[in-house]
């Protein structure tokens, strides 16, 4: 974790990238929420949230996609699901995903975001690797530069994208909604996967399978 604050100033130039309209992405989502909504609700600043989630010092709604099913998938449910160092399958806590589902989108429109794919991309806006490979207990801090980044690069920024922790062969993106057209997503024709039916646990167990994770069995009554 860096012991310091952003700076006062840019010391570089921010990357532009152009996400083309078009382009397939994938979105892991609680199944109540529809695939192209925004998460209105800002994270609690010092506490719970994701690596760019808005807070009570910067709203907006938010969203983040992969821009393929591991990464979306690996994201979002992998997070806190470490190696044990036995060489064992992980298991996925039911509670991770029963509520959640994935949907296939594609963007409705070219949108203009922040590289943070490189490491001149990283350093141009002061910081390394940790900005986007911090684990969640940086997150707090990650939040705050994220607002910086966001505040300096008004108005043009409508996201981020970065290379994925956990499928570092891919990438991801936040998306800003203040600064998105209406509806920046859109669906892609196949239908979402729910994951809290017996369908969408099998198919969430293919894609885990490469990366050595499961779900967890459901738990099964005891007789007295």
């Amino acid at each position: 974790m860096p012991k310091y604050p952003p700076p006062d100033v840019l010391p570089g130039t921010p990357t532009r990238a152009t996400l083309p309209a078009g382009t397939a992405v994938y979105r892991v989502h609680a199944t109540h929420r529809a695939a192209a909504v925004f998460n209105p609700h800002p994270a609690r600043t010092f506490y719970d949230g994701g690596r760019f989630d808005s807070t009570p010092y910067d709203r907006y709604g938010f969203l983040y996609v992969g821009f393929g099913v591991g990464a979306a998938v690996s994201e979002v449910l992998l997070r806190s699901v470490p190696f044990d160092g036995d060489g064992g399958v992980r298991l996925l806590p039911r509670v991770a995903f029963e509520r959640r589902s994935l949907s296939f989108l594609r963007l409705a429109a070219d949108l203009e975001v922040v590289s943070l794919m490189s490491g001149a991309d990283l350093a141009a806006v002061g910081q390394d690797t940790w900005l986007v490979h911090a684990e969640s207990a940086d997150y707090p801090q990650t939040r705050d530069w994220g607002h910086w980044i966001r505040q300096r690069t008004k108005p043009w920024s409508q996201g981020f994208v970065w290379p994925s922790k956990r499928e570092p062969a891919d990438r991801v993106a936040v998306l800003f909604e203040d600064r998105c057209p209406v509806p920046p997503l859109e669906p892609a024709g196949a239908p979402p996967v729910d994951f809290g039916t017996p369908e969408g646990e099998r198919w969430l167990n293919g894609v885990l399978a490469p990366y050595l994770a499961q779900a967890a069995p459901r738990a099964t009554g005891r007789g007295i």
